[in-house]
């Protein structure tokens, strides 16, 4: 290959990279809102989260097939199994439960951005479990995310009253649980593949929804509205499957650090399209809160990337 065609080659891997990173900032942000709207069908969490996954698993399940017929894939240990068990469990059930009780009582803006705070909270486990010195870049990064996300609240809990601190206690510990998988992930994920490893916990993840809507509703709960079935199939398909699988690829295109920068538009995204779809107002609290919060990130990735 001509230096040309490599530069050319590079430069289609880089779009194609930014293109994918996009789509599913954008994916995964609508979650919140097609949540919000199957919530309107009074259907409750679990066997909301259940329908999600379910249509779901199947196509984690064909990755996880194709991943395992590879004669290149390094064999699981105990070890690896464990981990793929317990961070299944952590970062994609419970995180994904409790954020979906979250949002029965806030706002689609307001998740997403305390969802978004998950980076700050990677500063802090790392500082607090591996001794990682927190500078004052770092400090002042979550400083001001915080004080964003308090603004944000603030408006909530105007208008929300009461049920504002419940549900952003719910999905803090949501972005807390990801944020957990996040820095125990890493290992596995050099040992296994991202792919490989991505398919392997959403599958334990999907089977443990569906194993507590076994245990804890009968089959009578799926007595739904074709509307909540239309809004679960677009759920795991364009917020959970393809923007899983978009992600890995960009950041093999472009980087984690160019990736996650590109994932600021999440919040973003979220707020406009709560506003189109949702009737959400967009508020100066919103908007400052937003802009503060996004800051915070984007300073936190930055500092990391000149570190790298």
């Amino acid at each position: 290959m001509t230096s040309a065609a490599q530069n050319i080659f590079s430069s289609r891997q880089k779009i194609a990279g930014i293109l994918f990173a996009l789509v599913a900032a954008i994916g995964f942000s609508a979650k919140a809102i097609l949540v919000k709207l199957a919530y309107i069908d009074s259907v409750d969490a679990i066997t909301l989260l259940a329908l999600r996954m379910a249509f779901s698993l199947p196509f984690f399940l064909v990755v996880a097939a194709q991943a395992n017929r590879n004669k290149h894939s390094v064999a699981l240990t105990t070890r690896d199994k464990l981990a793929v068990i317990g961070l299944g469990l952590i970062g994609y059930y419970l995180a994904s439960y409790l954020d979906f009780l979250g949002l029965q009582y806030i706002s689609a803006g307001l998740e997403r951005l305390i969802l978004f705070l998950y980076p700050t909270m990677v500063v802090i486990i790392s500082a607090l479990v591996f001794k990682h010195k927190i500078g004052r870049t770092a400090l002042f990064a979550l400083v001001i995310s915080y004080a964003g996300i308090a603004l944000v609240f603030m408006h909530d809990m105007h208008v929300l009253q009461h049920d504002a601190l419940s549900g952003s206690v719910l999905v803090f510990g949501s972005a807390l649980a990801y944020a957990v998988y996040l820095v125990g992930a890493g290992h596995t994920i050099a040992r296994i593949g991202a792919t490989r490893f991505t398919a392997y916990v959403m599958t334990v993840a999907c089977a443990a929804c569906l194993l507590q809507f076994a245990v804890t509703h009968s089959v009578a709960a799926l007595d739904l509205p074709f509307r909540v079935y239309g809004l679960s199939i677009a759920m795991a398909v364009f917020s959970t499957v393809l923007p899983a699988f978009l992600l890995a690829a960009a950041m093999r295109r472009i980087g984690s650090v160019h990736t996650s920068m590109i994932g600021s538009i999440g919040p973003v995204s979220t707020i406009l399209l709560a506003y189109v779809f949702l009737g959400e107002r967009m508020s100066l609290e919103q908007i400052t809160g937003s802009i503060l919060v996004l800051a915070g990130v984007l300073m936190i990735s930055l500092k990391k990337r000149v570190q790298s």
